[in-house]
């Protein structure tokens, strides 16, 4: 009766989010008060707090943790000692348990699941941690928990869990949306009703959103959180109301949603339904916290939920059956209190796993038409069941679960041919989302079979047996599908479908794999299987040969009965599953020596060797035939097919198996009858049956498609008898056959180790055994600062190589040669690549080796060989002969190893190669012996590359005999005695190179010699011409030494070349204008408080800057110069394309012309202004004393002037100010610069204003220059911040590009008030002056620590030049007007050092107490500073506070100083082209000061003028922002070494907007350390009238614009700029093989490595972010097209 009256209450229309959140907190507190407290009352029988204490007290827990997995949150599996991938730890496990010490692999869960510590089952080794290890006190798990209980306590459980449990059931499954179970109608029953919307995963975000907005009249705000909120929870209530007023809703969303696919699902209903479900929920979730406390409510609850009388009678049963009707948010509720609860009592998981394989088959089938995830869906459960071994084998034994899994499977796959083979449809989006779903039945069935029994019962044989059956009928019906026929004549006009085919073969890949190892085992259950896969083979064989036409081929004396059947005519399948498991079963038959232990029990005779290679061998000659072209016409499905067919993820169950079965069937044949077989099937048999040469050949058109034909017949064959790299095939291990693998991997190129991970196959584990191996063979080479850890192979493993490998694609192959031949070269041996010695084969197939020694192989071999003596006719290749080099060589390896081993006992070796290489061909054909051939070969010139082999054969055949003729002895001599003549003919070569090299060397330096005595001559004939140019190249390079525009004395004029015209300029201030490409950006990297609102750009006074540089202008350049009429007509040409691509399609580029953005034109640097080249002017000095008299009675002057102008006349007569001589304010100069000039100078103003102020430009605006000053002062700081924190000498070590830079900005910044009234410049230094020497006419000025000094000097310096041009006296004081700025302003900034010091804690740079003078000084300005503030702090000794001011005041000298070198290009000290000692007085030499720095002028009137101003006490008193100095430089927030730390904390990040949900992509702001809640439509926020994801909207209050964020969850890091542009960067995060791993696919651990994010922080410190996402969205135009104003 409470319940409809709590949780009815709808919302009040258009509530706001902060009213909806106390709503829900209210709607809480009174579920808790009115239903949960009497329910623990009830229950525990007493106050429930104390009472849930006493329970959990004596509670003995089991070992078991059970943490649920949160979205995201880290879990780890250890890779030696999980039984399989399935097997996690939490975090806290991990940390306390032994496997942190081992591999182990860290992924980010998906949700749901839980942590398998303390479950012995789980682990090999050590199952649980330190918290979980169960204590001796710990009863047997026999026990029953619930006897620890008191009696009624157990009782009360019972009747209330059960009462609830039914409640909650009834609601969660109840269908009628009107009215409620009997017993539950409310007494009054209102027209009140929801109309609920559910989620489905059919429709985007953007339709719900559209359909909502249309649907209930809401805003796209609250449209986006009800989107969310349905997404999240799966229902959502969009409209409370009268029952008509909710049916319109209905109505209006199911006619919007229905066009394309089926309709949202929307119900309405009665509001009391409404309230009971969410009641219902409720109460589940607090039966899943109660049973928290105690294992014996545990127990009850599980007992309740689990008992029923019939079939499916149980609750547990009622809610999985109904869990498709469910929406998500019921779902995970009950999941979760299913894994508290069931999955957590060991006797009730059984107990659950037997009825949920007794349902499995209506469970699987409600999931196929739910629309829901997997992860919501009960069937999700099977991975807490099946992957526990002993529970998965009782479910097979019990409720034979592997037949069941594979028969749903089998009938959800209904499209079958006539012969009953899959048919695939079209694979379109709607098949591939069904094909997904069945897809996850394999998934459980490979849970069920991931770790083989180690003993077996008789009941699991049976019933592995009958699974068998039914997993043989799914190969069946694989069998042959997807047949392909050749093309003749035209192309295929549609592409057939195959991707579905090898979806599921790759799918299956593993559980045959698992059935083999399954089968190996167990010898009985091997046989029994042989038997049935070859019964289901020779049913599919069954009408192979059936009306085919029966041939007879006879070949050099040997004949074999087969049928006609043509690859390139008739049907050909690539999918042969049932022949590949008999494959692998034959292998493990020869591997487990079953073979020879029952050879009665096993069908061997009942094998037809020719039956049973039929098929692979088709599938073989098509790879060949695709090879050779002949395929060309049946298009891009065929090649993709053939690619998949060799590659990795399934070679193992496709092309391995096929090598295997033709090896499998040419130990059981005649050698000479399966080569004839083989040669027919290759369409090649007439080719060699013909004794003339090539007699069919006549039509050269088939030459090509031939030769490659042979090439790959013989390739076939090498791998046929060659490749032994498999247990059972040849005597080797497992691990042998992965260092193979490895070794041929790194002969191609040096490799990471990711590459070779995916090179190598997977086991179901998804291991590779890479790790065992790799050291063994390979060493690392660490990376550096970019690229990644390699693997190189060491040297003494090259003996191995293979070049006949039969993994190598054709590319890798060319390029393992190449690479093995220039490493045999660089050793000096020779470049011979001889076949490496094989190992011996298995019993069962060790007949293999009589194929090289028969003689329809030494027919083909004689027949190449003789093509190659006569290479007239085209018909053969080199790649032929050197496969035939390679047989001969495998053939005399296998016979040598054959003696070695015979010890001495010549009647044991049957392999007599050599004999009959040695014999002449037969009658017809009457051709040299092979042998002949070989030599008559060996100095053919056509054969150079092969000579080396033919000689290392030749070499062979010696030895043999040599041995052979020894047999008496014992022989086990290897290839010596043919050493030394070998050696010999060695040095012959290499004396023969030496002396060649010589000779060459000999003649270069004749050469070069009458060439430099022909130049002499021309030298001294014209002997004037160059005199003059000679003096002017000693001139110029004494001048380069100096400085690159230093003057010697007389002023130097300086040359440029224009990029786009190339021609040279001279730079003059009335030539031609030159510019350089620029970008200006805003910049936060030196702020010191990121919490400043950003001014009101239209009423902000930038003219002083504060100290803690919140936000300046930063420029920067490539360097390149142009014309300024040349770049104006390129940004026009830039512009007008631009225009015509919008027009064609809108994309995205990587610059935005709209905001004057180009890329340079020769470096293509993103730009978005020029800065105009300036030449720089000098002149001489005055006293300071003198220079301020005169500027204060200019400035008065000027004041007066100005004021009167304003208000017309002033109302009292003042006295007229005394005027210096010759000033007059109303001169008007003319202008020092060219008109194309001045409009440069235009144009860069402008360019700093529009991205300072972020306003249209506006050339009448008094703030214009302020901010070309600001952008020139900012610039500067930023870079000696750098030089200072790399520990970089000031000048001499900046790269050029920002040489050119600064010297043109702080030119620009001297002269850009030409371009502006003089009354606005003068107003300007009116007031700047006036901070310095304080003047009561003038209002607004700030207090001397509220002003950033070097901004002001930069400012000061540009008006000696604009008051001076006022002046007609002649004086010229400009220079020394520089000079006394500098003194005054360095005199305020000292004092605002001492304001703001803390002497406790100085910052003593190494270098400040080098020099040790007297300095009693700085007292003497205290005194004032003290009496005026009232506020420093005690001051422990002079000497520290010298030290402390030295420090704070050394950054601004540096820029100062870095200033005038730009300005007037005056040569630096050389101390100060160094770093180290000696700085200081350098610098105080360099710029005119005392190197005692207090000898410096200072009234003390100034002083108390400055300190006395009531902002200076205010700041210092109330504890405003108080900047010390000198300014720390911002660094990037510190990251945790190990990575899981970060991914930890960003899954306990939750969205601070949609109620403590969890966040699906944390990013972190490495600038401030925010964590964000990124590319998400609840954390969207509008910025300049647009909607922004999180990240730009923070980049925009904390970097002014540019952001860099590392995305937790994918392990990358984001740079942004703005709102169009942005892109990945490689995180800092490496695993052990220095390698990245975004989107942590890899899952290895990672640690931080500290020089790559020193990379990422220098590159934001240098203002390069921008640069870099212009280059990397150049590079790759899919970035232009991401929106990422989203993220």
């Amino acid at each position: 009766m409470y319940v409809p009256r709590i949780l009815c209450v709808g919302p009040n229309g258009g509530v706001s989010s902060r009213e909806e959140q106390r709503e829900e907190q209210r709607e809480e507190l009174a579920c808790q008060l009115l239903l949960s407290a009497p329910l623990e009352w009830l229950l525990l029988g007493e106050e429930p707090a104390a009472g849930l204490a006493q329970l959990q007290e004596n509670n003995q827990p089991s070992p078991l943790c059970g943490h649920v997995f949160k979205v995201g949150e880290p879990t780890y599996s250890c890779r030696e000692c999980a039984a399989d991938p399935t097997c996690v730890l939490c975090m806290q496990c991990f940390l306390s348990s032994i496997h942190k010490d081992h591999r182990y692999r860290m992924t980010t869960s998906g949700g749901g699941g839980f942590c398998d510590c303390g479950d012995a089952e789980a682990w090999k080794k050590g199952p649980y941690c330190q918290k979980h290890i169960p204590t001796d006190s710990n009863r047997d798990s026999e026990e029953d928990p619930v006897a620890q209980l008191p009696a009624d306590l157990v009782a009360r459980g019972y009747s209330i869990f059960s009462i609830i449990l039914k409640y909650a059931v009834d609601l969660l499954t109840w269908e009628q949306e009107d009215q409620l179970p009997a017993g539950l109608e409310p007494p009054e029953r209102g027209d009140m009703y929801y109309c609920m919307l559910f989620n489905d995963e059919v429709h985007t975000y953007e339709q719900v959103i559209y359909t909502l907005q249309k649907a209930v009249n809401c805003s796209q705000k609250e449209a986006v959180s009800f989107a969310t909120t349905v997404d999240r929870d799966g229902r959502k209530s969009v409209r409370y109301g009268d029952f008509q007023f909710c049916e319109q809703a209905k109505s209006v969303i199911v006619r919007n949603t229905s066009r394309q696919s089926k309709p949202l699902r929307v119900h309405v209903m009665h509001s009391s339904v409404v309230a009971h479900q969410c009641f219902a929920l409720k109460a589940l979730s607090w039966l899943g916290q109660i049973i928290q406390y105690s294992d014996g409510l545990r127990r009850i609850l599980c007992q309740v939920g689990l008992q029923g009388k019939g079939e499916n009678s149980s609750l547990v049963d009622r809610l999985m059956l109904n869990d498709s009707k469910m929406w998500k948010g019921a779902r995970n509720i009950y999941h979760q209190l299913l894994m508290n609860s069931l999955l957590m009592d060991l006797k009730y998981k059984k107990i659950f796993a037997i009825q949920f394989a007794k349902n499995y088959r209506r469970l699987q089938t409600d999931f196929m038409e739910d629309d829901h995830e997997r992860v919501v869906s009960v069937t999700s459960l099977s991975v807490q069941l099946f992957t526990v071994p002993t529970m998965a084998r009782m479910l097979m034994v019990e409720e034979n679960l592997m037949t069941t899994i594979i028969r749903t499977f089998v009938d959800h796959l209904r499209h079958r041919d006539l012969q009953g083979r899959f048919q695939f449809d079209r694979y379109t989006a709607q098949q591939a989302f069904k094909f997904g779903r069945v897809q996850s039945l394999i998934g459980d069935l490979k849970y069920v079979l991931i770790s083989c029994p180690t003993e077996w019962s008789d009941e699991l044989r049976l019933k592995f047996l009958e699974g068998l059956d039914a997993f043989l009928e799914l190969l069946k019906c694989m069998q042959g599908m997807d047949p392909v026929v050749r093309q003749v004549g035209q192309h295929i006009e549609m592409e057939p479908e195959w991707e579905a085919a090898f979806t599921l073969q790759m799918k299956l890949t593993h559980i045959i794999s698992m059935i083999q190892e399954w089968c190996s085992t167990d010898e009985r259950v091997l046989i029994e299987a042989y038997r049935k896969c070859l019964t289901a083979l020779s049913h599919c064989h069954s009408g192979l040969s059936d009306g085919e036409q029966p041939i007879t081929l006879s070949l050099s004396g040997h004949s074999v009965d087969t049928f006609r059947y043509q690859v390139s005519q008739d049907k050909v399948s690539i999918h042969l599953p049932v022949c590949r498991l008999l494959a692998g079963l034959h292998v493990l038959l020869s591997r487990t020596e079953v073979a020879s232990h029952y050879p009665k029990q096993l069908p061997l005779s009942e094998l037809s060797p020719p039956l049973l290679i039929e098929l692979p061998l088709r599938c073989l000659v098509l790879c060949a035939q695709v090879h050779a072209g002949m395929w060309r016409r049946n298009g891009f499905s065929l090649i993709n097919q053939i690619y998949y067919y060799h590659n990795v993820k399934c070679r193992v169950e496709m092309f391995d198996k096929d090598i295997i079965m033709l090896q499998a069937g040419a130990s059981m044949m005649d050698p000479n009858h399966f080569l004839m077989i083989v040669m027919s099937r290759f369409e090649l048999f007439h080719i060699f049956s013909c004794a003339d040469k090539r007699c069919s050949m006549d039509l050269t058109f088939y030459t090509d498609t031939n030769n490659t034909l042979i090439e790959e017949m013989l390739h076939l064959i090498i791998m046929v008898v060659g490749e032994r790299y498999i247990a059972g095939v040849g005597q080797v291990e497992p691990f042998d056959e992965i260092r193979r693998e490895i070794i041929h991997q790194l002969s191609v190129r040096p490799m990471a180790h990711s590459e070779l991970v995916k090179a190598l196959p997977e086991n179901g584990n998804k291991e590779t055994g890479l790790e065992r191996v790799i050291d063994n063979v390979a060493s690392f080479k660490k990376p550096g600062v970019t690229g990644r850890g390699l693997y190189e192979l060491r040297p003494e493993w090259n003996k191995h190589f293979n070049l006949y490998f039969h993994h190598y694609s054709r590319a890798d192959q060319s390029k393992a040669e190449e690479a093995q031949r220039k490493l045999r070269r660089q050793n000096g041996e020779d470049t011979a690549l001889p076949p490496p010695l094989p190992p011996p084969l298995c019993p069962l197939f060790a007949s293999l080796v009589n194929l090289l020694q028969s003689d329809v192989l030494l027919a083909v071999e004689g027949a190449v060989l003789q093509w190659a003596v006569e290479p007239s006719g085209g018909g053969w290749t080199e790649s032929m002969l050197q496969r035939v080099l390679h047989l001969v060589g495998m053939a005399l390896l296998e016979e040598q190893q054959q003696l070695e081993n015979s010890s001495g006992d010549d009647d044991n070796v049957t392999f007599n190669y050599t004999c009959k290489i040695t014999r002449p061909g037969e009658a017809p054909s009457t051709s040299g012996s092979v042998l002949a051939l070989l030599e008559s070969l060996q100095n053919a010139p056509h054969l150079e590359v092969h000579k080396d082999m033919i000689t290392w054969i030749l070499k062979m055949v010696a030895n043999i005999k040599t041995m052979r003729e020894r047999t008496s002895s014992t022989c086990t001599i290897g290839i010596s005695p043919g050493q030394g003549s070998e050696e010999t003919v060695r040095d012959k070569d290499k004396a023969e190179r030496k002396r060649k090299a010589e000779m060459a060397r000999l003649r270069r330096e004749k050469i070069m010699a009458q060439m430099s005595e022909m130049q002499k001559h021309f030298i001294n004939e014209n002997k004037e011409l160059f005199q003059q140019s000679l003096e002017e190249l000693e001139a110029s390079t004494s001048a380069a030494a100096e400085d690159r525009y230093t003057l010697g004395g007389a002023q130097r004029h300086q040359l440029v070349t224009c990029i786009l015209c190339q021609e040279e300029q001279e730079l003059r201030g009335h030539g031609r204008a030159m510019v350089l490409a620029a970008f200006v950006q805003r910049s936060t990297v030196l702020s010191k408080n990121r919490h400043r609102n950003l001014p009101d750009p239209e009423h902000h006074d930038p003219l002083f800057m504060h100290p803690d540089l919140s936000q300046g202008i930063h420029t920067t350049s490539c360097g390149h110069i142009m014309h300024a009429t040349c770049w104006q007509r390129y940004f026009e040409a830039v512009q007008f394309k631009e225009q015509r691509r919008q027009q064609r399609l809108r994309g995205h580029t990587s610059y935005d012309v709209e905001n004057g953005e180009f890329l340079c034109p020769l470096c293509e640097c993103l730009s978005n202004t020029v800065i105009p080249l300036l030449p720089h002017a000098r002149s001489p000095d005055c006293s300071l004393e003198v220079w301020l008299k005169t500027t204060s009675q200019q400035i008065a002057a000027l004041h007066s002037a100005y004021s009167k102008q304003s208000d017309g006349q002033s109302p009292f007569k003042e006295a007229k100010p005394e005027v210096p001589e010759g000033f007059r304010v109303d001169f008007t100069p003319q202008n020092a610069f060219s008109s194309s000039i001045s409009a440069m100078i235009t144009t860069f103003s402008m360019s700093t204003y529009k991205v300072g102020l972020k306003l249209n430009p506006n050339e009448q605006d008094h703030r214009v220059q302020v901010l070309s000053w600001s952008t020139c002062a900012y610039t500067i700081q930023s870079i000696e911040h750098l030089l200072m924190d790399e520990e970089k000498p000031l000048f001499g070590s900046l790269p050029c590009r920002q040489d050119d830079c600064l010297s043109s900005l702080t030119r620009f910044g001297s002269t850009c008030w030409t371009a502006a009234p003089l009354k606005t410049v003068h107003t300007h230094f009116i007031r700047l002056f006036t901070a310095l020497v304080p003047d009561i006419r003038v209002e607004n000025i700030p207090c001397i620590l509220d002003i950033d000094m070097f901004h002001l000097l930069v400012s000061c310096l540009n008006f000696p030049g604009s008051v001076h041009c006022l002046d007609q006296s002649g004086r010229s004081v400009v220079d020394s007007a520089h000079l006394h700025i500098l003194h005054l302003v360095t005199v305020a900034h000292l004092v605002q050092i001492l304001l703001t010091s803390t002497t406790g804690n100085s910052h003593i740079h190494t270098h400040t107490h080098t020099h040790k003078q007297s300095s009693p000084a700085p007292v003497s300005l205290l005194p004032v500073c003290l009496t005026y503030t009232s506020v420093l702090p005690e001051v422990s000794s002079g000497w520290q506070l010298w030290r402390c001011v030295k420090v704070g005041v050394l950054p601004f000298l540096r820029s100062a100083a870095l200033f005038f070198h730009y300005l007037n290009s005056t040569a630096p000290p050389d101390d100060l082209l160094v770093a180290g000692p000696g700085q200081w007085e350098a610098l105080c030499s360099y710029l005119s000061l005392p190197s005692n720095l207090l000898r410096l002028h200072h009234s003390h009137h100034t002083l108390l003028e400055w300190c006395s101003h009531p902002g200076v006490r205010q700041t210092l008193q109330v504890g405003g922002v108080v900047v010390r100095f000198p300014r720390e430089s911002n660094r990037l927030i510190d990251l945790p070494e190990d990575y899981s730390t970060l991914i930890n904390q960003a899954s306990s990040f939750t969205c601070p907007r949609s109620g403590g949900d969890k966040s699906r992509a944390p990013t972190l702001c490495l600038i401030c350390g925010s964590m964000l809640c990124s590319q998400s439509y609840c954390c969207q926020t509008e910025v300049d009238g647009e909607d922004v994801g999180a990240c730009t909207a923070h980049a925009f209050t904390c970097g002014a614009g540019l952001g860099l964020f590392l995305r937790v969850r994918e392990s990358q890091v984001l740079f942004v700029a703005g709102k169009t542009k942005g892109c990945f960067y490689p995180p800092p995060y490496l695993d052990d093989y220095g390698e990245t791993d975004q989107g942590l696919k890899r899952g290895n651990p990672l640690h931080l490595c500290s020089e790559r994010y020193r990379k990422i922080e220098r590159l934001w410190r240098q203002h390069a972010i921008a640069e870099v996402i212009g280059h990397a969205q150049e590079a790759n135009q899919t970035l232009v097209a991401i929106d990422w104003q989203h993220l």
